[in-house]
């Protein structure tokens, strides 16, 4: 078993992220690649104290960049999107005590 910070690796912050979560309780995290649906649940609920209603998953894959001469392929990572259940909200700007 994973420990719920192994598989819940940072949230995701950007407009389109934070303009779902004012609208539709839904907030984005990136994961480990190898983490299913049941751990990402159970890891956001332990770690936030809420209560989690939906999990919808995707793999993003990663970009060809450049580096000098070379192209090299950016890492694939696991993205997240969790819906809350009716009333629950996470705050992650809360000051921290």
């Amino acid at each position: 078993m994973r420990s719920i910070y192994d598989v819940v690796k940072r949230p995701i912050i950007s407009e389109k992220s934070t303009a779902q979560a004012e609208i539709a309780r839904r907030y984005a995290f990136e994961v480990a690649v190898q983490a299913n649906k049941a751990e990402i649940k159970d890891a956001v609920q332990k770690m936030f104290n809420v209560k989690v209603k939906d999990v919808r998953t995707m793999v993003v894959h990663g970009k060809m960049k450049r580096v000098g001469r070379f192209e090299v392929k950016r890492s694939n990572w696991k993205k997240a999107l969790v819906t809350l259940a009716e009333g629950q909200k996470i705050d992650f700007f809360q000051a921290a005590q």
